[in-house]
């Protein structure tokens, strides 16, 4: 991404100042992306539904093992605070109280793409590789298929899979919790 020179990007701390300031509204939807402030889209009916049925899925399977929050903030740098659909991070004994849950603490981050694939792939996701998230998904509940972006470096993710609603996958953190991506979109026939 490339940042004009008359821009100014915003830190963490500035964000947090203007939300304290009344600047910006405590539950406006706005995410810190690489020190600039982006609105966040609308959410659908099927993207919260996808969102419970991500939850449904994950919070069975993975019970104790792994803390799911949602459309809540990680902290990825100082300038990068976005807020994920899904984040799968360590369980943490105050519940990330104390703090956003950082990219050492995150084993999965989830994007559930209505209307948005484009923004997620081009904007988010790259963030999230080179910030070192070992792993992130982005459900396409158009096309109903799965995004899956591993191996993280400095240029985002050096793999990338696209899989159908007829394949499995697993968490890399969790390889024994396989998960076919028809689990996450409404059934064919509940659409007719």
């Amino acid at each position: 991404m490339t940042i004009a020179p008359e821009l100014r990007s915003l830190s963490v701390q500035d964000y947090r100042r203007m939300v304290e300031a009344g600047i910006l509204a405590a539950d406006e939807r706005v995410e810190l992306i690489e020190g600039q402030l982006y609105t966040m889209a609308a959410k659908g009916t099927a993207h919260s539904a996808a969102v419970t049925r991500i939850d449904r899925v994950l919070s069975q399977r993975l019970a104790g093992r792994a803390l799911l929050r949602f459309q809540d903030p990680v902290q990825l740098s100082d300038f990068s605070q976005p807020e994920p659909d899904v984040a799968m991070v360590h369980p943490d004994p105050l519940d990330y109280e104390d703090h956003h849950p950082t990219p050492a603490e995150i084993f999965l981050l989830i994007e559930v793409a209505d209307s948005t694939l484009r923004r997620d792939r081009d904007l988010k996701v790259p963030v999230y590789g080179r910030s070192g998230i070992q792993e992130c998904w982005i459900l396409d509940v158009q096309e109903r298929r799965l995004y899956v972006f591993r191996d993280p470096g400095g240029a985002g993710y050096g793999a990338e899979q696209i899989l159908s609603e007829q394949e499995a996958i697993a968490p890399l953190s969790f390889p024994d919790c396989v998960i076919q991506v028809s689990e996450f979109l409404r059934s064919p026939a509940a659409q007719a």
